[in-house]
């Protein structure tokens, strides 16, 4: 698994990361303490580890810290790329901190390398919210901070809201058949070195039937999975976290690192997709 600078972190981390939302039921059923099928996600999470892939994102409402917490013992800390996300009903200065204890609870871990606002919230002002995330930077439990589904103009205010620290990542879906990113958060993102976590690199899988890719797959022996997630990971500042449910799957997407996609063929891909 190639590795590459995530954003101006200073941190090199794989190319290709690790999702662990899996759908709305499962979160309700987790919500509950059934978590389904876990042994299976655990053991996909795990062959990405030993494949290379550092980059793990989750999130608080998302259920799955648990079982990140599984996959990672006895693993190296300081190889990994841990992330998560607070919910927009915990962005108070304190609360926030209050969540993220909890979070590092489930995930059995004393820091996370960046700790993201899952959705905005207008009834908190983004100054108090990212007062809080550098008061956890401060004390060694976030190193970097982010934002996720935030548009250009909230992006752009939750930069300017940290004055002791720098924003790292946004996370936003994009992959080939949603490319709005590439308007004007994209740009942003590459002026002010802000690496973009890309959520639903597939298109809800969408991409992986697509009959367009089919031509194009078989010339180059890849897969239509392989092909879209290689087509994110090679622009410098984005990194594409596709769901890792079945180690199958997981297995596949690892194959989409350590090739190269020429710029007529990313160019050939883009023209399919416009």
């Amino acid at each position: 698994m190639e590795r590459k600078a995530f954003g101006r972190t200073g941190r090199q981390v794989s190319e290709i990361g690790m999702g662990t939302y899996y759908d709305p039921l499962w979160i309700a059923k987790a919500f509950l303490g059934w978590r389904s099928g876990s042994g299976e996600k655990i053991a996909a999470l795990k062959s990405g580890l030993d494949a290379g892939v550092t980059l793990i994102n989750s999130a608080e409402i998302y259920g799955s810290e648990p079982l990140v917490a599984k996959a990672l013992e006895g693993r190296k800390r300081e190889e990994l790329f841990v992330s998560t996300k607070v919910w927009s009903i915990h962005l108070h200065r304190d609360a926030i901190k209050r969540a993220l204890a909890k979070s590092l609870g489930r995930l059995k871990l004393s820091y996370v390398d960046l700790y993201l606002i899952h959705f905005p919230n207008p009834r908190v002002p983004i100054g108090e919210t990212m007062a809080g995330m550098e008061d956890l930077i401060r004390e060694g439990k976030v190193l970097h901070a982010g934002v996720s589904n935030f548009n250009i103009d909230q992006l752009r205010a939750a930069n300017e809201a940290l004055p002791k620290s720098q924003l790292a990542s946004v996370e936003l879906e994009y992959n080939l058949r949603n490319r709005r990113v590439e308007t004007d958060i994209l740009p942003y993102c590459d002026r002010e070195g802000i690496a973009l976590l890309a959520y639903f690199p597939l298109a809800h899988g969408k991409l992986v039937s697509d009959s367009r890719l089919r031509a194009l797959c078989s010339r180059l022996g890849k897969t239509p999975s392989q092909l879209a997630l290689r087509w994110l990971a090679t622009k410098p500042n984005v990194f594409p976290i596709p769901r890792a449910s079945r180690q199958a799957h997981v297995e596949e997407n690892v194959g989409a690192s350590g090739w190269e996609l020429s710029q007529s063929d990313a160019s050939e891909l883009e023209s399919i997709f416009r």
